[in-house]
């Protein structure tokens, strides 16, 4: 977007700020905050008028109009930049034309502006009307958070990747990551697996080359915040119980991984961190990237989460708002909304 011409034209902005609410409010800016670079340099750059435009959630009736309003998201973002020439079009979702790609509805956000570009990386592997049917109509640039999510993710790809490339993998969602396992870890010199992640490695071994999976774990006789608990080896858990974090041993050796690395990549957390019995295999990793002296880059939700608790994110090299987009990204499939940029 640095060689557009915005002066004096009316600027479409796909922004990503699809952000969790709580009670009608906010409860998590960092989107909203990321976005607003893009949207001050247009500004800066003359635009007359700035249209900003997202989905939010997933609404599926008319009835989840109210739930997922981007009324507080607008909020916030006046509240970050107040300025008149910013507008921002309700939630893109609300029309069933945009998850189909729809021409029509791509026509009518487009009708009256000048100028598109794609800020929204987190949609960026959605081929959505506001993603990439808009891209077609209008001269179409990359915004600043685009741009940057490109690079800096991009560098875990080059052959010049500093080593040694450390590769941490956990959390639940695991049919979403062995792709990004099997694309980053043959190239890694180490894999550290930990989560559900785990078990499925161990009794699959889906991978061609080696992972390091937890040795001890912090074992909970049900799932559930107060269970009882107990470090037993992995292999030795008793009839019943669930390990819920990685162990103390596991820990230390994970740490020691990633402390000596020169590039990390973390996606997924150690364990159930989100209770306080089960969330020191998470924090530790998160700590131990924020006191690694190589390049680190945390994606995912529940990742940068952790790095967030553990007031650790500004030690952080990259922390990406891609989610999905980032690992599809890292697995090296194409992302239709940044296919459909030029150049970009």
């Amino acid at each position: 977007m640095r060689d557009a011409d915005v002066a004096g034209k009316a600027v479409l902005v796909r922004s990503d700020l699809n952000v969790p609410l709580d009670d009608g409010r906010v409860a998590d800016d960092t989107r909203i905050q990321a976005s607003v670079p893009t949207l001050r340099l247009l500004l800066e750059r003359g635009a007359r008028e700035l249209r900003v435009c997202s989905h939010l959630g997933r609404p599926k009736t008319d009835d989840d109009r109210a739930k997922y309003s981007i009324d507080p998201a607008r909020a916030r973002l006046r509240e970050l930049l107040p300025d008149e020439r910013v507008t921002m079009l309700e939630n893109t979702r609300f029309d069933p034309r945009e998850t189909k790609n729809d021409d029509g509805f791509a026509r009518e956000l487009a009708e009256g502006c000048d100028v598109y570009v794609n800020d929204a990386f987190g949609s960026a592997h959605r081929a959505h009307a506001s993603t990439e049917a808009v891209a077609h109509l209008l001269p179409a640039y990359a915004g600043l958070l685009l741009e940057d999510e490109l690079r800096h993710l991009g560098r875990l790809l080059g052959d010049d990747v500093e080593r040694p490339f450390v590769l941490v993998s956990g959390g639940a969602k695991v049919d979403d990551k062995i792709g990004v396992l099997r694309a980053l870890g043959s190239r890694a010199d180490a894999v550290l697996i930990g989560g559900k992640m785990a078990e499925e490695v161990r009794d699959e071994n889906p991978f061609p080359f080696e992972a390091t999976l937890p040795r001890d774990v912090v074992a909970a006789s049900a799932f559930a915040e107060d269970a009882d608990t107990r470090v037993t080896p992995y292999d030795e858990l008793p009839d019943g119980w669930l390990g819920l974090d990685v162990g103390p041993e596991t820990r230390e050796a994970f740490v020691g991984a990633i402390r000596g690395a020169k590039t990390v990549f973390w996606n997924g957390p150690m364990g159930v961190f989100e209770w306080p019995p089960f969330a020191d295999g998470t924090v530790a990793v998160a700590r131990a990237l924020a006191e690694c002296d190589g390049y680190t880059v945390v994606g995912g939700g529940d990742s940068v989460r952790a790095v967030q608790e553990a007031g650790v994110a500004d030690r952080i090299s990259w922390i990406s708002t891609g989610g999905g987009a980032s690992l599809e990204l890292l697995e090296g499939r194409e992302l239709p909304g940044v296919a459909a940029i030029p150049a970009a």
